[in-house]
């Protein structure tokens, strides 16, 4: 049984939840990276030229980098949203197209699916 998607009671409010994520994170990415030099490039640099505990300057080194990937997959997220909003698709599960309940994207607003297909598409697709 498909149920399609009706938008969400509230998309304005929805809309402005993303939108103040997507500037709190832009803000907190421009943070961590400090203007001309950010925290990597000090990590690189403190690499190239300490010669003891390079092993912790690695580690933040990647750790820096990882939380990047983190950062820029999470900005993607949340444009998708914004886009799906935009074409009037927000709200549908992408995988059953089922209404995805709004309380859940109340809690994530970013859910491109309902919990069942999200379920079964991080049992197929494990986080490393």
């Amino acid at each position: 049984m498909t149920q399609h998607s009706t938008p969400p009671d509230n998309p304005t409010a929805l809309r402005g939840q993303l939108l103040a994520q997507r500037t709190e994170l832009l803000e907190r990415m421009a943070y961590e990276r400090g203007g001309v030099m950010g925290r990597a490039e000090v990590a690189a640099n403190q690499y190239e030229t300490a010669s003891s505990d390079n092993a912790q300057l690695r580690t933040e080194r990647e750790t820096n980098f990882a939380m990047s990937e983190h950062e820029t997959a999470e900005l993607a997220d949340i444009d998708r949203a914004l886009e799906l909003m935009d074409k009037g698709d927000y709200g549908t599960c992408i995988d059953c197209e089922v209404t995805i309940p709004v309380a859940r994207l109340i809690a994530t607003p970013t859910a491109l699916r309902c919990i069942a297909c999200q379920s079964a598409h991080e049992s197929h697709h494990p986080q490393i």
